[in-house]
């Protein structure tokens, strides 16, 4: 999601270090590092979570969380990667760029992390991605949307180039995510006049100016914009300013902490009109914070993963696997960046007799970059830029009492 101000994940090989080789041992592998040809030598490598295990995105993070656990679960009951065994270390960035800085630091500085999986926030990942490019380090996140995170910071003139050869992201981006949501409102729900709202952060701002640029060429008219603190709650006066302006649709760029309340005051004072936002709004706990959320649009990235049949095994696992809190809206990517580092591990093994080399961190990054498999959320791999290749997205609305899906489909630029 993101932009995320919109999680990470990192694999860790972890234990006692030989001179010879990166990896764990127990008491009964060679001394040679070897990590398969033996039989009896184990590596651990340890997938790292950064994302926000507390605070108002927590319902998120705590999703990302659980399903790369599982993704590790999985590699080890199937030994997909001869030799090696799996496991996480999930750290908290709180949704704050400064906590997501220091566990890049904190990940970097153990030799034995080979990738991590995150953040959830867009600026949270711009405090990570240079210190992750310097060590070589891959990293992957299941929701960031901004655009210059892979694009660059001219992305929007048309210049496009890659700042961080490590950066990689199985969620699609901004540059289509707004403009799909303007599309919708525009010729499905028939919407001519938005007023705009974002909460002036990396993600929000660069989702509601993409919205903008496109509903404006859909011939629509932008009534009014405001901007908010993520951390505001009491949105009266953006409510009466809203109420006056002939607003038919509200669109907010940022999160559900402050959209659910927002969507429920506007409704409260009388304006019955939807609010729709990006994938930080289509949340269970915006409808958690909004009882009169119904009709309300988000867009989400990817296709519906409860529709898809490649992610029903997935859902299986995951609920047989009792995680507490559901894997929410990024759970089938998070899952898919996982297993994307555990690809990669297991071809820069196969290509060293079985066993990782000393120093593998560099190897990994190229192989994440030529991994390709049918994962939960469809097919996983990656461009030039280390974006997804998988470019659909889906809008929901709120019926019922939760999300559902409303339209699936590609940007059509």
């Amino acid at each position: 999601m993101r932009h995320r101000s919109a999680i990470v994940v990192s694999i860790a090989v972890i234990g006692a270090l030989s001179l010879s080789a990166c990896g764990s041992r127990d008491d009964k592998k060679s001394a040679d590092g070897g990590s398969g040809n033996s039989g009896s030598t184990t590596t651990t490598v340890t997938i790292g979570i950064d994302a926000p295990l507390t605070g108002d995105l927590s319902a998120i993070g705590i999703g990302i969380r659980n399903s790369v656990d599982l993704a590790v679960k999985k590699a080890n009951e199937q030994n997909e990667v001869p030799g090696v065994k799996f496991q996480v270390k999930a750290l908290d960035d709180t949704a704050k760029p400064g906590p997501g800085q220091q566990n890049a630091t904190q990940l970097v500085a153990d030799n034995s992390v080979l990738g991590v999986v995150g953040p959830l926030n867009s600026s949270v990942a711009q405090s990570m991605q240079q210190i992750f490019n310097d060590a070589n380090l891959v990293e992957i996140s299941p929701a960031n949307t901004g655009v210059a995170l892979s694009q660059g910071e001219k992305w929007v003139t048309g210049e496009k180039k890659r700042p961080f050869k490590t950066y990689f992201r199985t969620a699609t981006t901004d540059a289509v995510q707004g403009p799909f949501a303007a599309q919708f409102l525009a010729k499905d729900a028939k919407k001519s006049k938005v007023f705009l709202i974002d909460d002036q952060k990396t993600y929000g701002a660069g989702l509601a100016a993409t919205f903008k640029a496109e509903f404006t060429k859909q011939g629509g008219n932008i009534v009014g914009e405001e901007h908010v603190n993520p951390d505001d709650r009491d949105f009266s006066a953006i409510v009466t300013k809203v109420k006056t302006s002939g607003a038919e649709a509200v669109y907010y760029g940022g999160e559900y902490p402050a959209a659910g309340p927002l969507s429920l005051q506007l409704k409260d004072a009388g304006v019955n009109i939807p609010l729709m936002g990006g994938d930080g709004m289509q949340s269970a706990d915006f409808i958690k914070l909004n009882p009169k959320s119904a009709g309300d649009y988000a867009t989400a990235v990817g296709g519906a993963v409860e529709q898809l049949p490649t992610a029903a095994k997935f859902i299986a696992d995951y609920k047989a696997a009792g995680y507490k809190d559901p894997y929410e809206t990024y759970g089938g990517y998070s899952y898919d960046s996982g297993w994307a580092i555990i690809q990669a591990v297991k071809a820069v093994a196969a290509a060293n007799n079985g066993k990782l080399p000393a120093n593998p961190r560099a190897a990994v990054v190229d192989a994440v970059q030529k991994v390709s498999f049918d994962g939960v959320t469809g097919k996983v791999s990656f461009d030039e830029f280390g974006d997804t290749t998988n470019k659909q997205l889906t809008v929901y609305t709120v019926k019922d009492g939760k999300w559902t899906v409303e339209k699936t489909g590609t940007f059509s630029g």
